[in-house]
């Protein structure tokens, strides 16, 4: 029994050095022949040395630290503290994810990297107060529908938004919608879905907290015959409220040009028309939302066409204007 256990030395060796140790924190041959002994498994000094060099061939970065005593520690991982501490915050301002699951994944994400540094990654966990989803089925739904798309299916499902009194209404009476998927998209803190719909030859979008009940069918998804471009989309929508697509050329002040670049990239043509203004023709979903957006920059940014977006304009001016007489 004693011989078949310390067959697992080696791998016993690895994951003391992964779990305790890191650039700060080293083990001495002497810390890890008890660390080992812990698990049941007896070692000597050179059989140490021996399967630290067997790691190092494996690939681990082990290196050496020279002090007042000799230790041992994990150079490198898979991903190194920054990149996690990246992960947690994503996890964290994710209202797509509930609290439970937000709590889930990053205990998940601490296990890859030393137990010092998951303490690092625990003192910004600042979950507790974020606005988060309740559908506690958001993981499934994600699946079903890649399922889905990777299996070229449809799927049905019900969808839902919050009453004044926190309760679900179901859209179309309780019915169960019949999409095809085409993408899910992350837009706003928000998870998508992006089905297409062949009857009027266009794309349209749900919120994934806010479905049910997803069953795969058996019928195969129509599609558009061009294929479909998430960021080409991504970039017509604001907020991922729909509206009719519409060309919109816009004046703004020139030093607007870099919140113009985030919002559509830097790909987008402009035209300088003097040293404090610039035009740009842009496609958009004429929502409230890209109304409000344009309104937002005050005098700073008018549309020059076409003249329906310019009245959509005046008559949402006119009607905050009535609201605080």
């Amino acid at each position: 029994m004693k011989s078949s256990f310390q067959k697992l030395k080696l791998l016993y060796l690895m994951k003391i050095l992964t779990e305790q140790t890191d650039e700060e924190h080293c083990l001495t041959v002497p810390q890890i022949i008890s660390q080992l002994a812990k698990a049941g498994i007896s070692a000597e000094r050179k059989s140490i040395y021996d399967d630290l060099e067997y790691l190092r061939l494996f690939g681990m970065d082990i290196c050496m630290k020279k002090t007042k005593n000799t230790g041992y520690f994990v150079a490198s991982r898979d991903f190194e503290l920054p990149e996690l501490k990246l992960l947690v915050d994503s996890v964290q301002a994710s209202k797509f994810i509930t609290h439970k699951k937000s709590m889930e994944l990053i205990a998940k994400i601490e296990k890859l990297t030393s137990h010092e540094n998951a303490k690092k990654l625990q003192r910004q966990v600042f979950v507790t107060n974020r606005v988060k989803t309740v559908n506690e089925k958001i993981y499934y739904n994600v699946d079903k529908i890649h399922e889905a798309i990777a299996d070229n299916k449809q799927i049905t499902f019900r969808y839902f938004k919050l009453d004044v009194n926190r309760e679900k209404i179901y859209r179309k009476d309780g019915n169960f919608y019949t999409e095809s998927p085409v993408a899910l998209s992350w837009d706003d803190e928000n998870y998508y879905l992006i089905t297409y719909k062949e009857k009027y030859n266009s794309y349209t979008h749900y919120r994934v907290d806010k479905m049910e009940a997803i069953t795969i069918t058996e019928q195969n998804r129509v599609l558009g015959e061009k294929p479909f471009d998430l960021s080409d989309y991504s970039k017509t929508m604001f907020q991922m409220f729909g509206g009719e697509e519409t060309d919109v050329t816009i004046q703004f002040e020139s030093h607007l040009a870099s919140v113009v670049f985030d919002r559509f990239g830097t790909d987008i043509h402009i035209r300088k028309t003097d040293g404090n203004h610039f035009i740009c023709k842009l496609k958009v979903a004429v929502s409230p939302q890209f109304l409000s957006w344009v309104m937002s920059f005050g005098n700073k940014a008018e549309v020059i066409s076409p003249t329906s977006v310019q009245k959509q304009l005046s008559d949402l001016a006119q009607e905050v204007k009535e609201l605080y007489k």
